[in-house]
């Protein structure tokens, strides 16, 4: 994908028409396209239209599929889930999660595969996070609806019959659904601190709140997008920590510094590098490398004329390796987010891995949290490596992850 975005920017600039299969769309590269489509100040770029067409069947009515005063609405009253209080208590409760998921964590003769220990491991959060359910044999009929329900929000045959992919993802959103639904009138008796709980009571200044469709609606896509996207980031900043063993030892000593392997949300602002080395993967890395959107109106781009009904798309992965923008943006180079260079700052939109605009991504400060409290609990028990030949295969696209699940070699501290 980014080869080819790099190609296309070469040969004709930063407006690139491209089909699809039936699809077409424009491409628009860099940050002033990022900018004027994210920000979207004439309300005029639809985020539910095609994210629809893409997901609509699996999961339809999230947050990401709303739009104008009805996604605002929504995100009002969703914001109390995510407030500082909330993060607060979500990391004294993941805190021995973490613990107790990475204790499990073995290396038969030197090899372990990461992608698949950190998958379990973030489900299993948003199990007791989102749910406020224990761990236990559901969270693997859970694993596979979830993976069968993001294949089949991508699949390009869509047909409901058993043995087919998208059939497989049907499925699995009728069982999360069923799950969810049994427990609706429990969450709306609890005082429970849990994600699941705070939606069903959860207002807005109005007293606005959500209907139970609602409810259903969102806990599908938010426990989708949390556990992919999380899983993401921490596999592809385990492959950079494990190619660049001085960063590694650096973010360890910061982790040391902290005290505690029982971090709290506050404590999590003193791990400087550890953060710069998150925001550097989550550039070379994004999660969602494009982002579509569909015009409501007719619009001019960069000396250009766009039609209602266009669609165009934008691409954090692309803005994120512009020489423009970024020195040596192919080096994995986290000084480039300290103060003293803030490469990231060049532009308000050359970094933009949550998006921007009305639609970037509500659950950023509490996906931050998890990443650097997973990696920090990680840092303090084990070291690890990769062959030094080795480099990771990435799948990009629909959520960029490794094609081999990452093989590493993991030590044990002692």
């Amino acid at each position: 994908m980014l080869s080819n975005q790099q190609r296309m920017y070469r040969e004709h600039g930063p407006i690139v028409r491209q089909f699809a299969g039936r699809m077409k769309f424009a491409n628009l590269l860099g940050p002033e396209a990022n900018q004027r489509v994210l920000m979207d100040r004439d309300r005029i770029f639809s985020a539910r239209k095609p994210w629809t067409l893409i997901m609509g069947e699996i999961f339809p009515n999230g947050l990401l599929l709303r739009d104008g005063e009805e996604h605002k609405r929504h995100r009002r009253i969703m914001y109390e889930a995510f407030k500082r209080p909330a993060l607060r208590q979500y990391t004294q409760r993941m805190n021995p999660m973490i613990a107790a998921g990475v204790e499990r964590w073995t290396s038969e003769n030197g090899g372990f595969r990461a992608f698949p220990a950190i998958k379990q491991l973030t489900l299993d959060m948003a199990t007791a996070i989102f749910l406020g359910s224990e761990v236990g044999p559901q969270n693997r009929r859970m694993n596979g609806a979830f993976e069968n329900m993001v294949a089949a929000s991508m699949s390009r045959l869509r047909v409901r019959l058993p043995g087919f992919e998208f059939h497989r993802g049907v499925q699995g959103r009728r069982y999360l659904l069923g799950l969810l639904d049994g427990m609706m009138t429990a969450k709306k008796q609890s005082a429970s601190a849990d994600m699941f709980a705070r939606l069903c009571r959860a207002e807005d200044e109005d007293g606005g709140r959500f209907e139970d469709s609602d409810i259903l609606d969102h806990m599908v896509f938010l426990m989708m997008a949390a556990h992919d996207t999380t899983t993401s980031t921490l596999t592809s900043m385990t492959y950079e920590l494990a190619r660049n063993p001085e960063w590694q030892e650096r973010v360890r000593e910061e982790s040391r510094a902290v005290g505690t392997d029982d971090a709290a949300y506050e404590d999590l602002d003193r791990l400087t590098s550890l953060t710069w080395v998150m925001r550097e993967t989550l550039r070379r890395y994004p999660p969602l490398p494009v982002i579509p959107r569909i015009a409501t109106a007719d619009f001019d781009f960069g000396g250009y004329q766009f039609p209602k009904g266009a669609m165009v798309v934008v691409s954090p992965i692309f803005t994120h390796h512009m020489e423009e923008w970024w020195d040596d943006p192919f080096r994995f180079d986290p000084e480039r987010f300290a103060p003293a260079r803030a490469e990231d700052e060049r532009h308000t939109h050359s970094w933009i891995p949550f998006g921007g605009g009305p639609h970037m991504c509500l659950g950023k400060k509490f996906a931050e949290a998890q990443v650097r409290l997973i990696m920090h609990k990680l840092l303090l028990r084990y070291r690890w490596s990769v062959a030094p030949d080795y480099r990771m295969p990435v799948q990009q696209a629909p959520i960029s992850k490794p094609r081999d699940g990452l093989p590493i070699r993991l030590e044990q501290l002692q």
